[in-house]
């Protein structure tokens, strides 16, 4: 499978070149590209060697307490046939999951080899690392990846001068041309369909052909599903499936524990999403009261909603039409089903900070006899911005214009299929940002 530049390959390539290269930890669902950017990483390394713990269990011998690591990286030369040198190796330690004790190991690449390049990643990886929650706080570094953004499905075509145009035009709050914005909302549409997992971006680009993306999302939905077993054993592979399906049913609103199923205690339903959310598979937005910062001060876990992994992924598991969003009018498309709000939440999560666990948030007003909701609520330069998912300039904004004065927001976020444009409502303003330039808001600090 062809190799597709990620907004992601430059952060890698800014921590090879960083003096201060803790171990990397590489946090992400299974398949959604881990070990690919690392490969495309190693090609920029003199030397690459990249192990595999699970194929390899012979090498489990070599991570012990109070590991030499220089000793074996001695040993990992020997067996490899391929030199170790600092600045010029990079030594990648795939499945580390498989191994606690390689896990707990990382800690000495650090303290012992801080100038050797390490990265380490695995399937499963959260469960592992839930067994050792301060394994080496400080001396290790996270990143957290996802499957493909818009942006990166564009680039994926060869078409990094309509992400930068598109970019720019909302940094300068200029609308598009017409030709421009009506093939940026055909893109939208297409990866709608095909999702950002990257077999299936790879599959699009050589076919152009929905069912055999469809076919690729299968295969991946099987595999998780395959996993299943390895969880936990206090939960059974049925209910996991009914509750990940259910997530899918239930997106863009609050998740209710009886909808899996009014014969399955809430207590085993909360176990199976704490286990999907490990996995990756899914991804908890929270309810906040959101009076200030960090939004999850004020959580309420009471209220809870949940992201699918990925938009294509949950339209193959629920067969929805292909023609409901090719042929679907711009409302009509923004409003089908909730796949509008989970695009949005997928693409602040994949275009925040990918050194921190991106949480999500939203808000709602629980007082009795009330109403109001605001989809997403992000932070940029400081400040609490409400972002709302909207079919076009008809309906109701009351709740975002209420959460603006209220909370003395800076401006507010209209997201639809609407061009870029902004106005004003009792003094305050409103940015209208299409679905499709989410990433160009600033990273969420």
């Amino acid at each position: 499978m062809a190799y597709y530049k990620r907004n992601i390959d430059h952060q890698l390539e800014l921590w090879h070149q960083s003096a201060d290269h803790k171990p990397l930890l590489i946090r992400g669902a299974r398949q959604v590209g881990k070990s690919t950017a690392v490969r495309q990483l190693g090609k920029t390394f003199k030397y690459y060697i990249e192990l595999n713990l699970e194929k390899q269990p012979d090498l489990h011998q070599l991570f012990f307490e109070n590991i030499d690591v220089k000793r074996t990286c001695q040993l990992l030369s020997l067996f490899t046939g391929i030199p170790i040198i600092p600045g010029e190796t990079l030594l990648f330690i795939d499945e580390i999951q498989e191994c606690p004790n390689a896990i707990k190991a990382l800690r000495y690449f650090r303290e012992d080899y801080p100038d050797l390049h390490v990265i380490a990643a695995g399937s499963l990886l959260e469960f592992a690392l839930e067994e050792l929650p301060s394994f080496a706080v400080g001396r290790i570094r996270s990143f957290y990846l996802y499957p493909f953004s818009f942006d990166d499905f564009l680039s994926a075509q060869g078409l990094d001068t309509l992400v930068e145009f598109k970019s720019q035009s909302v940094r300068d709050g200029q609308a598009l041309p017409e030709p421009i914005y009506n093939q940026l909302k055909d893109q939208l549409r297409t990866f709608y369909l095909v999702g950002g997992m990257p077999e299936a971006v790879s599959k699009w680009i050589d076919s152009h052909s929905f069912l055999d993306c469809q076919r690729v999302h299968n295969d991946i939905l099987d595999t998780y599903q395959q996993d299943f077993a390895k969880y936990k054993k206090r939960v059974s592979p049925v209910l996991l499936r009914q509750v990940l399906r259910s997530v899918a049913l239930q997106a863009g609103k609050k998740f209710v524990f009886a909808q899996v199923s009014r014969d399955i205690p809430a207590a085993s339903v909360k176990e199976a999403l704490h286990l999907l959310a490990l996995a990756g598979l899914i991804t908890p937005v929270k309810h906040t009261v959101a009076n200030g910062l960090p939004l999850g001060a004020e959580e309420n876990e009471k209220y809870i909603k949940y992201l699918f992994l990925d938009l294509g992924l949950m339209q193959t598991m629920l067969s929805l039409p292909a023609s409901d969003i090719l042929l679907a009018s711009d409302v009509d498309f923004v409003n089908k089903g909730a796949a509008s709000e989970m695009f949005a939440g997928l693409e602040l999560l994949k275009n925040s900070d990918c050194f921190v666990k991106a949480e999500m948030f939203y808000w709602q007003n629980t007082d009795k006899g009330t109403s109001g909701e605001i989809d997403y609520l992000t932070v940029i330069d400081g400040h609490i911005i409400p972002v709302e998912v909207k079919a076009g300039t008809q309906g109701k904004m009351q709740s975002l214009y209420n959460f603006i004065a209220d909370r003395h927001s800076a401006y507010g976020i209209r997201t639809s299929l609407e061009n870029v444009s902004s106005y004003t409502h009792n003094d305050r303003l409103v940015k209208v940002v299409p679905l499709y330039a989410l990433s160009s808001l600033s990273p969420v600090e």
